[in-house]
């Protein structure tokens, strides 16, 4: 049947026709901006399919992080709403996090009545061409019977490899037209591309030949399966494994194989025994600046030669466009994590009896490097994160946003179980709260801490009132010396330590947290911690802890008077 044997008392406005789309496809939870140019879309969706939760955001950079953290916990695209010109331009921050850290989501953005584009209207753009450089599609739709065919591609174009953020542009007028068309079927993605049986044996033979081989892991669609044929593949063949930047939870971090994560504030010995290598398998992730950093802090590219790297290289990728983009592998492998990590699992072990000691010094490497701290004044960030990892169950989510602070979580909180970190490798200040609260309410029984820094904390803290409206329990741990740390380090290392728009002037934390309606405490001493936290999670809703730490504490690996000691 097509759109013109649908009998015509069947048509539908566009906003009907966009709602049942939605529905079709699973969609359960929306994020929102409410604005004029798509409010017919909410009145739909409130009419015909109250079961989709709709929750409203205080701003859309915000609501984005929210849209862009549900894509990556879940692996379905995280649906966001945002009217024209303003709302569009503050959700892009989100966009641009979703298309680097390859998470599925579709944007929708309301746009003017057709008659008044290309005239400046009021808040008019196009976003066509604003948004392309930062998705993976951008389009819009301008007959409403066309929405179900648009729909179901941006669903297949967010979710196929490399997943990542669609935009559809919506009329105002669009949404109001009716139209008499077939909703489609939800989608289904293709399956991913499976290894061929000749470069599974050439993966083997190279692996067979090396003597001190590391495996780094890192991407999106994982599932338990996935990761526990990975970690047999490494166990059996004695293959020390890496974790690329915020991606720890792919492996458990207890695995006597695993060896830390590369990236900003890697270990300086584990960059040491990845350059020493003899081969390097990447696995459901590409080398880009921030997986390739070497010792200096923040030069990327300069971990692995380019284009040709040192150590014999094996990519592993479900997206073509990925492979030899930077660096030329010796073994260029196309396929998907799934059917790859079964074949991995499935390969004959070759005879590693000469790799244990190697894999045992790398995992020993990330050991010590967990035991080793050094955290100045009253309050020890490194003792917070051990025994917060000692007292959540495995499942629990940390999120945390951009800064130095994050290395504290990052170095000192193991992850365990799948689909347990959340942060940014975009990059982007401001994340951690909104993705705790699109945690929690994915996963409303599973305990979700969102880390902060104080410069980061005041990017997005008005979500504070959703997390309030919608009885969101998150607790936050904001991490507080008064000053943006990353940029101040930078200053220090590279400029005399001349300080210049680094130093903040914030207000008092736990009095705006209580102005919201959370729970609030401020931590001085590490033995005040763990009480305060369990009165935390005790108030059964939204809480928050400002841990006041000495500014001397800017990096887990030196201090600030250490980066002041200048000749």
């Amino acid at each position: 049947m097509t759109a013109e044997d649908v009998d015509v008392t069947q048509t539908r406005t566009g906003s009907e026709i966009l709602a049942d789309a939605l529905k079709n496809n699973g969609v359960d939870l929306i994020y929102h901006v409410p604005g004029e140019s798509f409010i017919s879309v909410l009145d739909a969706l409130k009419q015909h399919h109250g079961d989709i939760r709709q929750v409203s955001c205080r701003h859309e950079g915000g609501m984005a992080v929210m849209a862009e953290a549900y894509g990556k916990l879940s692996g379905r695209p995280g649906i966001a709403f945002v009217t024209r010109s303003p709302g569009a331009t503050n959700a892009a921050s989100g966009i641009h996090t979703a298309f680097q850290d390859s998470s599925p989501m579709i944007l929708f953005v309301g746009q003017v009545i057709r008659s008044q584009m290309e005239r400046e209207a009021f808040q008019s753009y196009d976003f066509r061409q604003m948004f392309a450089p930062m998705a993976k599609w951008v389009a819009q739709i301008d007959d409403a019977g066309r929405i179900p065919e648009f729909v179901q591609r941006a669903f297949h174009m967010a979710m196929s490899p490399r997943p990542g953020p669609v935009v559809l542009v919506l009329p105002e007028d669009m949404l109001e037209d009716q139209a008499a068309v077939n909703d489609a079927d939800p989608v289904r993605t293709a399956a991913g591309a499976a290894p061929s049986r000749e470069s599974l044996e050439q993966l083997r033979s190279t692996l067979d030949q090396a003597d001190r081989p590391v495996m780094m892991v890192g991407g999106p669609g994982w599932s338990n399966r996935t990761r526990d044929q990975v970690q047999r593949f490494v166990d059996a063949n004695d293959i020390p494994v890496v974790t690329t930047f915020r991606r720890r939870d792919i492996i458990d971090n207890r695995h006597r194989c695993y060896a830390g994560e590369i990236g900003i504030g890697a270990n300086p010995k584990l960059l040491e025994c990845i350059r020493s290598a003899d081969l390097v398998i990447v696995l459901n992730d590409s080398l880009s600046e921030v997986n390739s950093i070497g010792e200096k802090y923040m030069l990327g590219f300069t971990l692995f030669s380019v284009p040709r790297p040192q150590q014999k290289l094996v990519h592993i990728q479900g997206a073509i466009e990925e492979l030899n983009r930077v660096y030329q592998a010796d073994l260029a492998i196309l396929a998907d994590i799934t059917p790859m990590a079964e074949s991995l699992a499935a390969l004959e072990p070759v005879d590693a009896a000469r790799r244990k000691d190697w894999t045992e010094t790398l995992h020993q490497v990330n050991e010590t490097d967990f035991a080793t701290s050094s955290c100045p004044g009253p309050l020890d960030l490194a003792a917070v994160f051990k025994d917060l990892r000692e007292r959540l169950p495995d499942d629990a989510i940390l999120t945390n946003g951009v800064g130095a602070y994050a290395g504290w979580s990052q170095r000192y909180f193991r992850h365990h179980a799948l689909q347990t970190q959340l942060g940014p490798i975009s990059g982007v200040m401001g994340y951690g709260v909104p993705a705790a609260i699109s945690a929690k309410l994915l996963y409303p029984e599973r305990i979700v801490v969102a880390v902060t820094g104080d410069g980061c904390f005041l990017m997005t803290a008005e979500e504070l009132a959703t997390a309030v409206k919608y009885k969101v329990g998150i607790i936050i741990v904001l991490i507080n010396n008064n000053m943006y740390g990353t940029i101040r380090i930078h200053q220090e290392k590279s400029y005399g330590g001349r300080v210049a728009g680094t130093d903040l002037v914030n207000p008092d934390f736990v009095a705006y947290a209580k102005a919201f309606g959370l729970h609030s405490e401020r931590v001085k001493q590490t033995e005040e911690f763990a009480p305060a936290f369990e009165r935390a999670l005790a108030s059964g809703g939204p809480a928050l802890i400002e841990m006041a730490i000495d500014p001397d504490a800017i990096h887990t690996r030196y201090t600030l008077s250490s980066l002041q000691q200048r000749d």
